[in-house]
Parts: structure tokens; sequence; C-alpha cells
């Protein structure tokens, strides 16, 4: 799998260590995104802010968090770019001064009309400091707040975007968490004690031992201020379009998301993939570790015993020392390597989450045949990827999809395969149930929100860089 992360979100409310828990809960949502990591806290008089770029781990320490981060409201982001380039200045939670009073906003999504919006907003006198389109929503709000509460600023903004959005607002003392009316995004609150928390996925609750409550749903806007919780509706009425690939890929499998547990959810994928494509091999092996629960679930269903043949190494960080120009694909080697006495000879079941550009696929693959490997069969636990993510997933781009221009027997070829078999779009909806509620866009083409032309142009520019 290569694909980058969303982002991960988190907040606290009304805790005496409210940093302290942002910070566990950044550390759990780790996966969401690397590139960079923020904290903000408000101190009863002030938002104070600590922002870098890098891992959690690598951005706070213990002055940030027991006596810089002050407060006993907490708000956390950690990113990894789908809009805006990789600079300490797109980092998040953003923080902003409106009529002299102090907001900071958290954003997990992509919107698709971020061009016009921000050629209106600059027409009539806006100044953007990042790339980001998370800084059209700051805009906006600037723009309707002279005139209106913050609820009905956020309503009237929410009228304006279009795209996918999942929201944490910081305001004084008042913390606002809302989801776009189709609800692309996760958001989830809980509980620990008499405060309040707010994730992105409930692997964060679980470090703290907070009680997971409910998500917030799709089009609900939740404002917390003082002892008191209000919802509100934001946005226009739209039909359920929650992500699939949260379920299949980007989830952590102990995580809770859109109501349905994210391992079970992998097995069943195995399962109904086992189903629809068994062939005979004396084991199935997954690529670690985003293949590791359907091929249990695969296993399960086929009778073939699972095996653990390729070994990832789980302190690979973003950085290492260069290999020279004799150590091919080291960057690929370097992650994961096959335990090389179970190859040789073997008839091998390959379970994967998904094949996006086939590249690091296929050097695996003619690895196992240098090693032996009698047949090689793959099954990959979610449909052909065939168009590009305009709500938060980069893989923008058709021209970095393998399956948007072959076949998949021209697939099979370019891998190395003797089998390769997608699980169907009917099979990936039958594991996470109710399927009608899931955007499937990157698999049909077939778009919740319509694509405005200068985000398809600006696609298309994208596709013809690679070409070069």
């Amino acid at each position: 799998m290569s694909k980058k992360e969303y982002c991960g979100l988190f907040a606290v409310y009304n805790h005496e260590d409210a940093a302290r828990l942002a910070y566990f809960g950044l550390y759990a949502m780790q996966h969401r995104g690397q590139e960079s990591a923020g904290i903000v806290t408000w101190d009863g008089t002030g938002i104070r802010e600590q922002k870098g770029m890098g891992l959690v781990p690598e951005v706070f320490n213990e002055r940030h968090l027991g006596k810089e981060l002050k407060g006993r409201i907490a708000m956390g982001h950690v990113r990894y770019s789908t809009t805006g380039a990789s600079l300490i200045r797109n980092a998040q939670p953003f923080l902003v001064r409106i009529g002299g009073k102090q907001l900071a906003i958290g954003h997990n999504g992509n919107l698709v009309n971020t061009l016009e919006l921000r050629q209106e907003l600059e027409a009539s006198g806006s100044i953007f400091q990042t790339t980001m389109d998370s800084e059209i929503f700051v805009h906006l709000l600037a723009h309707y707040l002279p005139e209106c509460s913050l609820e009905e600023a956020i309503q009237k903004a929410c009228l304006k975007v279009k795209g996918a959005y999942s929201l944490l607002i910081l305001a004084g003392n008042k913390l606002v968490a809302l989801r776009d009316p189709h609800g692309f995004r996760p958001l989830s609150l809980g509980r620990t004690g008499n405060s309040y928390v707010l994730a992105s996925e409930t692997c964060a609750f679980d470090l703290m031992e907070a009680e997971y409550i409910r998500d917030i749903a799709p089009g609900e806007m939740l404002v917390i201020e003082d002892k008191n919780v209000n919802s509100y509706t934001v946005g226009t009425p739209s039909p359920c379009r929650q992500c699939v690939f949260e379920q299949v890929y980007f989830a952590r499998p102990d995580s809770i998301v859109f109501g349905d547990v994210v391992y079970e959810s992998r097995k069943r994928m195995g399962q109904i993939l086992a189903r629809e494509s068994h062939v005979d091999a004396d084991f199935v092996m997954p690529f670690p570790d985003s293949g590791n629960f359907a091929c249990l679930g695969y296993a399960q269903e086929s009778g073939l015993p699972m095996e653990l043949a390729m070994i990832r190494n789980h302190y690979v960080g973003r950085t290492f020392i260069q290999p020279s120009q004799t150590m091919r694909d080291f960057s690929t080697r370097v992650k994961i390597n096959p335990v090389r006495s179970m190859i040789k000879g073997k008839r091998i079941v390959i379970v994967d989450d998904s094949i996006v550009r086939g590249t690091t696929v296929r050097t695996r693959v003619k690895k196992l045949r240098e090693l032996g490997a009698r047949e090689v069969h793959f099954r990959v636990s979610c449909p052909p990827v065939r168009f590009p993510c305009f709500y938060g997933i980069d893989f923008s781009s058709k021209g970095e999809l393998i399956a948007s221009n072959n076949t998949e027997e021209e697939i099979a070829k370019f891998v190395g395969l003797d089998s390769l078999h997608y699980l169907t779009v009917e099979g990936l909806l039958e594991a996470v149930g109710n399927g009608d509620s899931y955007c499937k866009a990157c698999f049909t083409g077939e778009y919740p929100i319509p694509i405005p032309e200068a985000a398809r142009k600006s696609c298309l520019e994208d596709e013809l860089a690679l070409s070069w």
C-alpha cells in the first residue's frame, strides 16, 4: 500500500492535565499523519500553542506538557498534507485572532471548491498565510463573526464550503466539533470522569481509558461550553457518504469507526475474498501490517494455514542513511523482508489491502520468485482503485493508479503473479455493512459532491507532471 494518511484530531474539555491527554491522544493516532503535530490550550485568558514538524514525541517535551501548555481545554492535530505543502506554517491547529479574540481550528479532510472560494475571499480583502484549504474556514468565520455568534458563523461557513471536513474549533472556553453533511471523515465523542474527549478514532480513548459515547453525526455541530453540550445542524442535508478507506486501510484495527469495529470489518473482507476467489495453495500470508486482518479472515474461511513469511521492521523512521546505488530497492526492503526458508517451492497466496501504483508489490513479488516461490497468487481486500479522490486521500491523479488504465490480467502480468483477484464492490459493502452510507468514488467514479472544473484541472496537471 502506498498512500498518505489523512489527519488526526483530538480534543479534551475540562481536565486538569488537558495538554498531556492531548499528547497521548495524538500519539495513539500517529498513523494518521507523521508530517507535523500541534497542540493548543485555553488557559482562561488566552490560547497557548506548540507546533512542529515531525512525530508527536519529537514535537513535544515535558516542558511543553507540564509548564507551557496550561489550561483545562486542549486541542491537537497530526497532519499529512493532502492540500498544502509540507511546511511548518501549514501545521495545525491553525491559530488566528478575529476581532480581538483568539480562535484555533483543526481540520481533517479536503475541500473541493477551495480555489474558487480563495479567489472570492482574496478579492474581498482576505490575506492568506498558508496554502491549506483549512484556512478557508478561518476567513469565512472572520467575515461572518462581526455580525453573529460563533455557532451562526460556522453554520453560514458550512453552507459555502463543499467537500470533506471534520473540524475542531477552540474559541475561549468554547469547544466546537463538527462533521460535513456527508460525514466523509470520522469524529467521535467520549468521556473520562467529568471530562469530554473528541477524536478521529476511538483508539485514542482507549489509551486514557475514556468511554466511547457516540459518533458526531454527519452534518452535526456539537458545542461544549462550561457544563452545557448543545447540538446543531450545519450545511445542507445530504446522504451519508463515509469514506470506506477508513475501514479498508486508514483506521487502526482497534478503533470503532462509523459505528463498526475496524478489526472485524477487515476480517470480513478477507472471508468474503476467500469465498470469491479460493485457490489451492500451501499457505496464505499478509504484507504486514496493512494486510494482516484481511489475511486472517481469508485463512479462516479458506482453511489454508496463515504464515507470517514477511517480517516488518517496526523501527524504520521517516529518514535513514541513504544506501549506495548498488543497493537496489533498499527503500522497499528496509520495511519488510521475507523469511527465506518459508518460500522455496511453495504455492503462496498473498493478501493485502490494495494495489495503488503496483511498483512496491512488483518488487516484493520479484523477491519471492528469486527465493524459489513456485506460485504467487495475490488477493486484494478492496476493489480496484480506478479514480482519483478529491476528498482527502493522496492518490489524486489517475496517472498514479495502475487499475485506471490496466485490466486485472495486465496488472497480474506487470506484477509477476500467477493470479490476481480484487474484492468486488458488492463484497466490500457486505463486509462493512450499511453499504449505502459509504463513498465508493475511487472505485466507481461516482462522486457524491460534484467536482469543480478547477479541481479536475489541478488533478490533470498532476497527471501530466507524472507522465513527464
